[in-house]
């Protein structure tokens, strides 16, 4: 195990040396999400140690590890709701770590999150919820946001759920309203909280290809945290594995696949298992 940790250490050491690789234009290419060895506990849990990772701009990368590893942990502290007890976190290419709410609001203008729970308001209709945030940034008329809030609710299947409550249709259905409502927002990146739980199949097929078709239309860098390998092997280009609080692994889902590590074989064991469970 140590040995294959120092392994996932250097490579992830060698991605975020990518920060010096030059493309043939003469720019450099640097991360657009990163952490750089972050720790943060709650109390006496030490929830991550020293972990780090990095996304290129465009990249998808999934999280996945077993629950209550620090897999949200990374979101919330890309997005800066957590600040880490060390280390240094890099969103939209900035050094964020110490960014007052006053200049973690212009990031959250390039960067935002789906969170698990869909976060819609229970009181307003679909539509109104991805209307939300557009009014809120104010200096759009209303025509304008009827015509968005139509296009992005056709763009993830779910326009004639527009005039419906949050707690009318199902929770896949509102995970669709939660990501029509963050892409409406033209961000630079989306971070994904466990987008495909509590679904049936056929949503999580159908979420999946969503956010890897979104991924292509607008060019998006992604971050995506989940439990299940299928949706990791549909949309990853690389897979972050947390185990105990450290980055156990980094790299592609053959190379997760091929892993070695007792930890990740016997998780990808149980998660064959649930998938031919549900299938039944």
């Amino acid at each position: 195990m140590k040995n294959i940790l120092e392994s996932s250490k250097n490579k992830l050491a060698n991605d975020l040396g990518m920060q010096s690789t030059m493309l043939g234009s003469g720019e450099s290419v640097r991360p657009y999400l990163a952490l750089q060895k972050v720790s943060i506990s709650f109390g006496s849990k030490l929830v991550l140690d020293d972990v780090t990772f990095a996304v290129m701009p465009g990249e998808t990368v999934c999280i996945m590890g077993r629950s209550g590893v620090g897999k949200s942990v990374c979101l919330r502290l890309l997005m800066g709701f957590l600040k880490p007890d060390s280390g240094r976190v890099i969103v939209a290419h900035e050094d964020i770590t110490d960014f007052s709410d006053q200049q973690l609001a212009h990031i959250h203008k390039k960067v935002t999150m789906v969170f698990q729970s869909g976060a819609l308001f229970d009181s307003l209709t679909v539509g109104e919820n991805v209307a939300f945030p557009l009014r809120e940034l104010g200096g759009v008329d209303e025509a304008q946001i009827d015509e968005t809030v139509d296009s992005m609710l056709d763009m993830v299947g779910i326009r004639a759920e527009r005039d419906r409550l949050p707690a009318e249709i199902s929770m896949g259905m509102r995970r669709s309203v939660a990501i029509a409502r963050a892409i409406a927002e033209k961000p630079e990146a989306v971070l994904y909280d466990e987008p495909t739980t509590m679904v049936d199949p056929l949503m999580v097929h159908r979420l999946g290809n969503l956010i890897a078709r979104l991924k292509v239309q607008f060019k998006l860098t992604s971050l995506v945290v989940t439990h299940d390998t299928r949706l990791a092997e549909k949309l990853a280009d690389h897979i972050l594995f947390l185990d105990q609080g450290k980055a156990l692994f980094f790299g592609t889902a053959a190379e997760l696949e091929r892993s070695s590590e007792p930890h990740i074989q016997e998780f990808l064991s149980d998660d064959r298992l649930d998938s031919q469970a549900t299938a039944i």
